[in-house]
């Protein structure tokens, strides 16, 4: 656990620590917590689908020169439990190091609670989610080596 961005682990925590009838309105807010794509990345191009969510989700992790991650996510609006995980991880992960970010635990949703508040189908997109962009920062950091 205590490998994990420390940003990330508080919101792991104040998830975990949360009753169980505030969970799921918690974890709303955090679809607003989505940037912005940058203008190249409007397309998708270059960006991976991940074919887990029911909804549309796109992701792209680029690995700095200084070995710090940058993540790019888009999900649609009227999709807020999966845009959800994608704020959760942008905020969490704003500026880990590659080995921050493949320290997360794969099991990330359930330490939150989540499985209780929302379906098995949607923690399993979005434990997809965190796979692939694991996946990415794993290659990435195996090419720069």
């Amino acid at each position: 656990m205590s490998d994990m961005p420390p940003k990330l682990a508080e919101i792991v925590d104040e998830f975990a620590s949360a009753p169980r009838d505030v969970v799921l309105e918690m974890l709303l807010e955090f679809s607003d917590a989505v940037p912005a794509l940058p203008a190249d990345l409007v397309g998708h191009e270059g960006m991976e689908q991940v074919p887990e969510c029911q909804t549309q989700f796109f992701l792209k992790a680029i690995v700095q020169p200084d070995d710090t991650v940058v993540t790019h996510f888009d999900c649609p609006p009227e999709a807020p439990t999966t845009r959800a995980f994608a704020g959760i991880l942008a905020e969490g992960l704003a500026g880990a190091s590659t080995a921050q970010v493949l320290a997360v635990p794969d099991d990330l949703y359930a330490r939150m609670g989540l499985s209780q508040a929302i379906s098995p189908l949607r923690v399993r997109g979005g434990t997809a989610v965190l796979a692939r962009l694991k996946r990415q920062v794993a290659e990435q950091t195996a090419a720069h080596d």
